[in-house]
């Protein structure tokens, strides 16, 4: 049978405290009695630092009490009031110290324990945005590709054959991202990690989305910092994404990154959806927060994003990222 220490800390010092006031008050020695008293002190802490809040308050004030008032029968045995009031305040100083220190441990404690679960927290925010920005991606993708395949099969096998081949470069991609996230994970054990895909992946990506046109200018995309870059392509991810969900009709898909003013811009604008074209057919969707988690990535990194209709009756996404700061010479 085990015992938990934590939980016996405030009893004891209860009972220790009555008991050495009790010996206190009918002469003990005062050699124990002292003794007993530098006993006490440690226990105190202890209570402070590990005993629930209700029974250590308990267990802290009768300590307390108990260091405090062991020698005012002693005292009175040969000086006044007075003298018995001023040793008991003297004594109460390291009473106070050992409740005080280990309240304070108890706080740092606590302090750690609240960073350790919001670090947590995040982490989980982090992998769920990782699996909404690139297995999402091209889940839709596939989604796309199979109900194509389906309404061509018969009247273009060619078609249909070039669709699934679409599909195998999505799944493969789709078990690409989980393996980041798996990765993700060893990496909060202590494992090993995996990069986090940028810019330099962005042809790839335009490649497999059918009507994607790629302008990129790759001086612009050098001039990016690490998390501006991996940002980058996340809001490409999101933004082409979109693009299948919403405006599936849509005959051209352009996506640039050059060198504005403000820094290096991403965009990706879509032409108008074709007439009659729907989202992803037959399944009704909630409203996703892609763009709204994206915004605070993209402001993280010191971009601004902004998103909405275009001129000829399609959509843009632009995310504008600042340079990154060279090295100082």
């Amino acid at each position: 049978m085990t015992v938990n220490l934590r939980a016996v800390h405030a009893p004891l010092l209860a009972s220790a405290a009555v008991v050495g006031i009790a010996a206190s008050f009918l002469h003990a020695p005062a050699s124990w009695t002292l003794l007993w008293v530098c006993l006490l002190l440690p226990l105190i802490g202890f209570v402070a630092r590990w005993s629930p809040v209700r029974s250590g308050v308990v267990a802290g004030a009768l300590g307390v009490a108990g260091v405090a008032l062991w020698p005012v029968p002693l005292v009175r045995e040969t000086g006044s009031w007075l003298e018995a009031c001023g040793a008991a305040a003297f004594w109460l100083l390291p009473a106070l110290g050992a409740a005080l220190a280990g309240g304070y441990l108890r706080r740092q404690a606590g302090r750690v324990g609240r960073a350790v679960v919001e670090a947590r927290r995040e982490q989980q925010l982090e992998l769920a945005r990782d699996l909404h920005d690139f297995v999402a991606h091209d889940v839709s993708a596939i989604v796309v590709q199979a109900q194509a395949a389906r309404f061509v099969a018969a009247q273009d096998p060619g078609q249909a054959v070039r669709a699934l081949e679409r599909i195998e470069a999505a799944g493969l991609s789709a078990l690409a991202s989980m393996d980041r996230t798996v990765h993700a994970l060893q990496e909060a054990a202590g494992g090993p990690t995996a990069p986090v895909p940028g810019l330099a992946q962005l042809p790839d990506l335009v490649e497999r989305f059918e009507g994607g046109k790629l302008d990129a200018d790759a001086a612009a995309v050098r001039e990016l910092s690490r998390e501006a870059d991996t940002t980058a392509y996340r809001v490409a991810v999101e933004a082409l994404t979109n693009v299948r969900r919403h405006a599936p009709g849509a005959a051209v898909v352009r996506v640039a990154v050059r060198r504005v003013e403000a820094g290096t811009e991403i965009s990706v604008a879509n032409s108008a959806p074709a007439r009659g074209a729907s989202g992803l057919r037959g399944r009704k969707r909630r409203g996703g927060t892609g763009l709204a988690g994206l915004r605070g990535r993209v402001e993280a990194a010191g971009g601004t994003l902004r998103a909405g209709a275009s001129g000829d009756g399609g959509w843009l996404v632009s995310a504008v990222f600042p340079v990154a700061a060279g090295p100082e010479g």
